[in-house]
């Protein structure tokens, strides 16, 4: 865990940074190519951070031709593994010697508290860099079982050109998630980071072209979703797009896909996660700290947030005791105050949404919080809904509001939790085994963690079922998997004089 700073320290610190402004475009930053910019705003306190250039679609243009040049002259995907893994591996230490600055950077334009930008959000994303880039020359190709005439061979190969387009709620380590498989895979990325959220991947790709990454193998075009995020979805020199965002705007890039050149697609969506806890679980205290960090964790800001607590009726108001005892902890306030848990909602725009929820809150019982604090910020809030099917029990909030769902058994547990169009994450709390398999199995999602929150880790895949999820997984070997193509060599070792084997 990182030294941490003092909230003043933070302040001084956020005051000395020079902040891109800038796309980055074949190894060097560059204006949009018509002059425009847009603000990039700190939404803690309103206050413009800077300008950032506003592409479009002749900045696209630009940048998948500088991406698809450097992919075809191979002068990074027909490198030699280790020679890919040594630019990568140089990465995560330029990351490493600049981590502060990028939590600072990050917290400034996210809202995202300075706790979780330098504990978790930036050592794991240059985690993640070194992780895929080690693995690099450790995956094999292989020989298919063909007959003592023939040779199969069975070979990854680059996918190609790929566009990485970024949510706002983990900009860098999203960045890292994508990045660190499409670059170890040999491709060549243009990223399109959320319009909110701009700056640190601008300042990792100049990192990237500082550690020896060639020019046009890393791009970053930044704007808006109509003006470059759909040119770059229906661009037809891009081979692939990886997506993570809402399910709304992820079926865009499906259309995009199917009205341009069939590009490959791989989309991280929405979830409605539930936490099942049962009335034989153990030690209560501990399963509430997972509640806690499982809802309220990045303001509840997080696509796999443990949003619906599902409990059985014997244990339901002790877990509630519990989870207010925990809440005390997680203090709202300053994002670059070191003692905060719970920042700023990213923008004006979502800080009503919430807002709106808030107000269906009331119509219900809320066992904890409700209010705002201040403009863009609102406390987590625990409220007990009347209905498994009521607004605040069935959609994507986004926000720091957790709802209980009262049930009388593990089978309605179950129903209840898969009662929903999404399948991203789900828990499950008891203290007996075959009950928690029976339930991880049961339990419609791509991650299902058993008397714990969380995501696993960079080793496993993450990925939803139903409208969470779409083409493939981030994370583990998997992630490698959607960047490349599979590719058939069968070669005939027949002897043409051998008329035998006509």
């Amino acid at each position: 865990m990182a030294d941490l700073l003092t909230r003043e320290e933070y302040h001084a610190l956020a005051r000395t940074l020079c902040l891109p402004q800038n796309a980055f475009i074949d190894g060097s930053f560059r204006p949009a190519l018509s002059g425009e910019t847009f603000e990039t705003a700190n939404p803690a306190t309103g206050a413009v951070l800077g300008t950032v250039a506003a592409c479009g679609a002749a900045d696209v243009d630009c940048a998948v031709s500088k991406a698809r040049e450097a992919f075809d002259d191979g002068r990074w995907a027909k490198l030699p593994p280790g020679a890919r893994k040594e630019v990568l591996i140089r990465l995560a230490k330029l990351m490493t010697r600049n981590a502060r600055e990028l939590a600072v950077m990050e917290s400034l334009e996210s809202g995202k508290t300075i706790f979780d930008c330098e504990t978790v959000d930036v050592p794991e994303a240059i985690h993640v860099i070194k992780w895929h880039a080690e693995l690099i020359d450790k995956i094999y190709d292989q020989v298919a079982p063909a007959s003592d005439a023939h040779l199969a061979m069975v070979l990854r190969e680059p996918v190609g050109v790929v566009g990485l387009v970024l949510p706002w709620n983990f900009p860098l380590l999203m960045l890292a998630w994508k990045i660190g498989p499409a670059l170890a895979a040999g491709c060549s990325v243009v990223v399109k980071p959320a319009a909110e959220t701009s700056l640190s991947a601008l300042r990792v790709a100049e990192l990237a072209h500082q550690a020896g990454l060639p020019r046009g193998v890393f791009n970053v075009v930044t704007g808006g979703g109509a003006e470059v995020g759909e040119p770059l979805g229906r661009h037809p020199g891009v081979d692939m797009v990886s997506f993570t965002g809402s399910t709304r705007t992820g079926r865009r890039f499906l259309h995009y896909s199917a009205d341009s050149n069939l590009k490959e697609v791989v989309l991280e969506l929405g979830g409605k996660n539930p936490c099942i806890v049962l009335d034989d679980a153990e030690n209560l205290d501990a399963v509430a700290g997972h509640v806690v960090q499982g809802a309220f964790w990045n303001m509840g800001e997080n696509c796999s947030a443990a949003s619906r607590l599902i409990v059985q009726r014997g244990v339901k108001a002790r877990l509630l005791e519990r989870i207010a005892a925990h809440l005390r902890e997680w203090v709202v306030g300053d994002p670059l105050d070191p003692a905060v848990r719970v920042g700023a909602l990213i923008s004006k725009a979502h800080f009503a949404k919430v807002c709106s929820y808030l107000e269906a809150c009331k119509e219900e019982r809320v066992v904890l919080g409700g209010k705002v604090i201040a403009e863009g910020f609102v406390e987590p809030t625990v409220v007990e809904v009347s209905s498994a099917g009521s607004k605040l029990a069935s959609e994507e909030i986004f926000g720091p509001i957790l709802s209980v769902i009262e049930v009388a058994s593990f089978e309605e547990a179950i129903a209840v939790a898969n009662a929903t169009d999404y399948g991203l994450s789900a828990s499950i709390f008891t203290a007996n085994g075959k009950r928690a398999l029976r339930g991880a199995r049961a339990l419609r999602a791509g991650t299902v963690t058993v008397n714990s929150f969380g995501e696993g880790d960079i080793s496993t895949p993450f990925g939803g079922y139903k409208q969470s999820g779409f083409g493939g997984r981030d994370n583990g070997i998997h992630a490698h998997d959607q960047y490349t193509q599979l590719k058939t060599i069968w070669l005939d070792l027949t002897d043409p004089a051998d008329s035998s084997l006509d």
